[in-house]
């Protein structure tokens, strides 16, 4: 393999969404991600369906499209972590291994003894990583949380979705589990951080990552803009609460986005509407002003936009360089000249299938570009293979184990 993190072997104790998604991600940069699954059941997310993976004659495999999104590159090998013979299996793969990533409950691990203090004493080097709803310690430190409950807690929800006052208002959730994707890309950050003081020191360590935080952290402007103002920032549909005009407007055919970033684009705006006048008055000309006087002026707006189809607002609002695009649903998406030619839908050969679609890797690097070398495992496909070439046992002592249910 010649992969960034080639290097490097990382086992998969995690399930579900945001500690797979780091693993993807390691995997992804050519790391050997050993993804540990329960004999017989596997990741939750492989019975989150449908929809399934569909074989060539049109019917459903097992393998759903959650399970599918997040484990591309990995090995899937089936352990019992309950039985001692499994535990002992898991330390001799850590005592081999780079990093550790686990989503288990708070002290989840510690009757196993495969938490982090018994495993730095076989391998100093550990970098080990723990992804909770609420993280290791605080009042809520042993809660089970889920992306959605976050979403909801971290504010993220109080400021998604159409004003309360307009119909289809309320609370709303993001359409992905951002929560956990974030978290994930964070986990990336925090491990390789870790790698990197490694190097130097030769130690490994110990990251707590929780859900909340994440999000929380991820709240950017809108958190700082509560911090600085003591106001609870509210739901504003789909405008920004910073900048105006920056929001979707109806169109003659439909709808677009029209993204107004700063006072000069905006004189260019009113140009094309063929009202400089409102680019000249005291309570529009800057964005300070604009965001103060927003529901007056989008109400000046909106019937001026709905007099073009979308296409011709977006060719004269691209000649003018004003940032604008168009709404897709995911098929027009995939199927847009610009993401057909970033490569950002790939195909793998697939035991059960013949082919899959994934969704490509946005990492483009020059010198060590991904490489789609596994499709998502299907479970314990690789249990032997990794036993013996990994940890050295045999083929009777792989026999013995799997007579005896721990693999």
């Amino acid at each position: 393999m010649t992969g960034a993190l080639s290097h490097l072997r990382v086992l998969d104790m995690s399930r579900v969404l945001a500690g797979p998604w780091v693993g993807q991600m390691f995997a992804d940069l050519g790391a050997d991600v050993i993804k540990i699954e329960r004999p017989g059941r596997g990741d939750d997310t492989r019975s989150w369906g449908p929809p399934y993976l569909k074989d060539a004659d049109g019917r459903d495999t097992s393998e759903p499209g959650y399970f599918l999104s997040a484990n591309r590159n990995k090995r899937s090998v089936t352990i019992d972590i309950t039985r001692p013979e499994g535990q002992e299996l898991i330390r001799g793969l850590a005592a081999l291994s780079d990093v550790l990533i686990e989503n288990y409950k708070v002290g989840g691990l510690i009757r196993y003894d495969l938490d982090y203090e018994a495993l730095r004493q076989i391998n100093p080097g550990l970098v080990y990583c723990s992804i909770t709803g609420f993280g290791q310690s605080g009042p809520s430190a042993q809660r089970p949380g889920y992306d959605f409950m976050i979403q909801a807690m971290s504010g993220l929800m109080s400021i998604t979705g159409e004003k309360d006052t307009l119909p289809g208002g309320g609370p709303q959730k993001v359409g992905v589990a951002v929560a956990d994707i974030l978290t994930g890309l964070y986990a990336g950050n925090a491990i390789q951080a870790a790698l990197l003081h490694r190097e130097l020191t030769g130690r490994g360590q110990y990251i707590d990552l929780a859900l909340l935080d994440c999000q929380l952290a991820a709240m950017a402007n809108q958190a700082m803009n509560y911090l600085v103002s003591g106001k609870p920032p509210g739901r504003l549909g789909n405008a920004h609460p910073n900048i105006v005009p920056y929001q979707v407007f109806a169109s003659r055919d439909g709808f677009l986005i029209i993204a107004v970033g700063n006072d000069d684009q905006y004189r260019r705006f009113c140009r094309l509407l063929d009202r400089e006048d409102l680019a000249d008055e005291p309570d529009f000309q800057t964005n300070r002003e604009r965001v103060r006087n927003r529901e007056r002026l989008v109400a000046i707006l909106e019937p001026l936009v709905r007099v073009r189809a979308s296409r011709e607002w977006m060719q004269l609002l691209e000649e003018q360089n004003i940032p604008c695009g168009p709404i897709y649903t995911l098929d027009q998406t995939f199927s847009d000249p610009q993401t057909v030619s970033r490569q950002m839908r790939v195909e793998m050969d697939h035991a059960l299938a013949g082919r899959v679609p994934l969704v490509g890797s946005p990492f483009k690097l020059s010198e060590t570009p991904v490489e789609y070398r596994m499709p998502p495992p299907l479970l314990g496909e690789h249990t032997d293979e990794v036993l013996q070439d990994v940890l050295g046992l045999d083929q009777d002592a792989i026999g013995a184990l799997r007579s005896e249910r721990i693999i």
